[in-house]
């Protein structure tokens, strides 16, 4: 558990975040990039080419997220607050985590940089993060 105690700056920006994936063009981005259970890293490499229909959803959604859990590895907000509350982030980087290897490798270094700490580094993150592995893992496995 973090040692930082949630303030109130920290659930009205909670708040803001929450508000920002409700908007229509985000709702419709994580829509499609929720549906998304990459069996291979061709499949996200797929989703993330330039061309691919979802691409703008994929990266509104991934670099959202990245933003999102950026300010807990940054310090900005209580981390186990903010980590407990933003579990769709984990649940894309559970669907992910298995390629980043060849992500960072073909693409960009730093992806999924903020996700991977809460995910990795974090008593809280840790956590969720074995919790929907485990979700993914049987979904996939019933496809």
């Amino acid at each position: 558990m973090s040692s930082q105690k949630p303030t109130y700056q920290d659930a009205d920006l909670l708040l803001r975040v929450y508000e920002l994936r409700r908007e229509t063009l985000m709702r419709t981005s994580r829509d499609a990039i929720n549906g998304f259970w990459p069996k291979s890293y061709d499949d996200v490499k797929a989703y993330s080419a330039p061309g691919h229909p979802v691409n703008a959803a994929w990266r509104q959604v991934t670099s959202y997220w990245e933003m999102v859990f950026g300010m807990a590895h940054h310090g900005i907000v209580a981390s186990d607050f903010w980590i407990e509350n933003n579990g769709e982030g984990l649940f894309l980087f559970a669907k992910v985590a298995p390629y980043l290897n060849e992500i960072r490798a073909e693409g960009s270094p730093r992806s999924f940089q903020h996700l991977e700490w809460a995910a990795t580094q974090t008593d809280t993150g840790k956590q969720y993060f074995e919790m929907l592995q485990g979700f993914v893992q049987k979904r996939l496995a019933a496809k």
